[in-house]
């Protein structure tokens, strides 16, 4: 009889950190309609937020380094890219996952019958999600080729760069200068914001917690946004609350 109880007390003991699959609903419906960009992988139909399966684009407030080592929102340019492409196209997103950790369904959507995800990895301005997918593998090898979208210069993985560190990979067709690695850290922490879109300041208070500041945050002009002190920009409130942060009080 203990036996049937092996499974929940497993669970008990399963590290905390390790990220959690779980399957769409055999019944899930396709989502379909004209979507709302967030990001060269985020889209929102309706009310519903969605994430496109299998691929990683840079975040709206990641930099790269173009072939002349100068700096640009590649994470931007992804997004608007795919904003030029599909135009006000409808969607049709087939679930694979019912949600991930941001409440996002995770799906592979068409557009015209085209596979978006498809598209955004052979035109460079995504990656193939390898530890979760090979169905772009192939995809993102071309694109490489090519020197298609980010891979023209430099630039740090999306995954490797939400939790980047001076050991992080560069990566890209251009031999990356020296200080690469200094701008490309920077991207969240720099003194300016790094895109129009980006004006959120994130900083850590003296007891450890993570505050987000909009433009109109009483304290907003005092923050001061240098690495050091663990600061960081933010693209929208949902992406500081993603990042475990809260609202400033005052």
């Amino acid at each position: 009889m203990r036996m049937k109880f092996l499974p929940a007390i497993a669970l008990l003991f399963m590290p905390a950190f390790l990220p959690v699959f779980l399957p769409a609903p055999a019944q899930a419906a396709d989502v379909t309609g004209v979507p709302k960009i967030r990001e060269g992988d985020s889209i929102q139909i309706g009310s519903t937020r969605i994430r496109l399966g299998g691929i990683d684009a840079p975040s709206v407030d990641q930099l790269c380094l173009n072939n002349s080592g100068e700096r640009w929102t590649c994470g931007v340019a992804a997004r608007d890219e795919l904003i030029k492409y599909v135009g006000d196209k409808s969607w049709t997103c087939h679930p694979r996952q019912a949600a991930d950790r941001r409440g996002r369904i995770v799906a592979r959507c068409d557009v015209d019958g085209e596979d978006i995800q498809k598209w955004l990895v052979k035109s460079g301005w995504a990656l193939s999600y390898a530890r979760v997918s090979h169905d772009y593998d192939a995809d993102e090898k071309a694109a490489r080729e090519a020197k298609a979208g980010m891979w023209q210069g430099a630039f740090i993985a999306p995954w490797d760069w939400r939790v980047r560190n001076k050991k992080t990979t560069i990566l890209g067709a251009a031999k990356a200068p020296p200080n690469a690695h200094a701008i490309l850290l920077a991207s969240a922490s720099g003194s300016v914001a790094p895109s129009p879109d980006c004006t959120i300041k994130g900083n850590v208070n003296s007891s450890g917690e993570c505050i987000y500041h909009t433009p109109k945050s009483r304290w907003y002009a005092q923050i001061k946004m240098t690495i050091s002190k663990g600061t960081r920009w933010f693209c929208s409130v949902e992406d500081a609350e993603a990042a475990g942060c809260r609202e400033t009080r005052r």
